[in-house]
């Protein structure tokens, strides 16, 4: 059994993956935005799930909710499944959130970043980014620097089991009612890499689609760009990985 954060778990494929994981039996954390969406889970919690409510576009919610997890029992896994399509939260929820929790959250062994195929559309460049959310964000650059970013802790941190995921465009609140992909496949490969013990599951540094390997936008794995990311993100944080 392994302790298992999935953020954004109030509905869609972080719903579904907190669902799946608590039924297999492990010990699952679910994350909501506001107490509003919170009340969605109690069926969750009522078999037995964990929860914390906070507002990842707000870096405080952030740093409060890991120190909050920091003072639990320690976290095997993390599912940085939260995101947001358009508007001034793009990048606070997308990249600078699922950062700090990286960068702040002691122990877990597996993280699992959830991006997109539209991270091919991504522009692998920082100046201008409103990283704060003064103004709305693009999505595809928003999945690139985050695919940068699991590639990055991966290269990194080798003892760490770092991937990005492409869960296809699945019919979500996010993606849809005419979204042409497979919900079930949707939500069952960051599950995978985050509990289980196949050999295939125990890689590092891989961008997946339906537990496929695949190769991400070039930027992904350039070592160059990696650093400037991550240099950006300490600053803009104060918080190192």
């Amino acid at each position: 059994m392994s302790r298992i954060l999935v953020t954004g778990s109030a509905d869609g494929l972080g719903r579904a993956a907190a669902d799946s994981l608590l039924s297999a039996g492990h010990d699952v954390v679910v994350h909501a935005r506001n107490r509003e969406r919170a009340a969605g889970l109690e069926a969750l919690v009522d078999r037995g799930a964990h929860m914390v409510v906070g507002d990842f576009a707000e870096r405080d919610a952030v740093r409060r909710i890991a120190a909050e997890l920091n003072d639990a029992e320690p976290l095997d896994a993390v599912i940085h499944n939260a995101g947001v399509w358009s508007g001034p939260a793009v990048m606070p929820v997308n990249i600078i959130a699922p950062y700090l929790l990286t960068a702040l959250l002691r122990g877990p062994r597996r993280l699992v970043y959830l991006s997109s195929s539209s991270h091919f559309g991504g522009h692998p460049a920082l100046d201008g980014v409103q990283w704060r959310g003064e103004s709305a964000g693009s999505y595809s650059d928003s999945k690139l620097f985050v695919t940068t970013l699991a590639a990055a802790v991966a290269r990194l941190r080798p003892g760490v089991l770092s991937n990005a995921v492409d869960p296809g465009w699945v019919p979500t609140r996010m993606g849809g009612p005419g979204a042409p992909d497979d919900l079930e496949l949707g939500h069952r490969t960051q599950e995978w890499l985050a509990s289980s013990d196949e050999p295939e599951a125990l890689t590092t540094g891989g961008y997946w689609h339906h537990r496929q390997r695949q190769q991400p936008h070039p930027a992904v794995n350039d070592q160059t760009f990696q650093d400037h990311l991550l240099q950006t993100l300490t600053e803009e944080t104060d918080a190192a990985l």
